[in-house]
């Protein structure tokens, strides 16, 4: 069972001999265990995409460690980011999609070659049914809706079945309809054995599937609440 631990994780940005610098993130310890499903909440600018960013290896911490298990995720980012797709699947808060693309395009360019299971372009239909966009392959980013965007945002999160999910803000200005069809299909995914992480202000959702809830507050975690709800500390 792959295991994430954050020790004492430090995130600044600025150099170090920077007065101004600033603390995205700041003594952090966490441990979350492989099946957990995870909402980080807190306002704007509490520190969540920096803890997801780091979570995943996608930022250095300037102190501390990330671990997925034996793992020393800080290190691999630095020369093995292919490596990471393995285990982490990563939606951004802003959209990561190249423009000049086709979605089933950037689907391959995220998917890791197998020497077993279905070739890249079944994964990619396959990926793409999971999600609701079959035939989406042949389209372009700006022949999508929003929330359709988003939807592929998530299949290029999941197109190599990483044993951890971590998602930024994948429900912001989408109806209500489509964030609970998107966290109803995490929860199964979740369900299945995949780690899902996922930051979002959908206050009634995370109040519906009274998951573990972890609040930030100015880059410290404020709260951490087994079966919670939204802002409980």
């Amino acid at each position: 069972m792959s295991q994430i631990q954050l020790l004492e994780v430090t995130k600044y940005y600025g150099g170090k001999k920077d007065k101004r610098r600033t603390a995205g993130v700041r003594e952090i310890n966490l441990t979350i265990e492989q099946g957990e499903f995870v909402f980080l909440t807190g306002s704007s600018g509490a520190g969540m995409t920096t803890l997801l960013r780091l979570i995943c290896g996608d930022l250095i911490p300037t102190y501390g460690a990330v671990y997925l298990n034996n793992l020393n995720v800080s290190r691999a980012a630095r020369w093995h980011r292919q490596r990471l797709r393995r285990y982490f699947g990563y939606v951004p808060q802003i959209s990561g999609l190249a423009r000049k693309k086709t979605i089933g395009e950037s689907l391959v360019d995220i998917a890791i070659p197998r020497l077993t299971g279905p070739p890249v372009i079944e994964r990619v239909q396959n990926t793409l049914k999971l999600v609701g966009l079959s035939g989406a392959e042949t389209m372009y980013p700006v022949q999508l809706s929003h929330a359709d965007c988003r939807w592929a945002e998530l299949a290029c999160a999941l197109i190599n079945n990483p044993p951890v999910l971590v998602i930024d803000e994948l429900t912001e200005n989408l109806d209500g309809d489509t964030i609970w069809d998107m966290v109803h299909l995490l929860d199964e995914i979740n369900r299945m054995g995949t780690t899902v992480i996922m930051a979002t202000h959908a206050k009634r959702f995370v109040n519906i599937l009274r998951k573990r809830v972890i609040t930030m507050v100015d880059g410290r975690i404020w709260g951490d609440v087994p079966q919670g709800r939204f802002g409980d500390i």
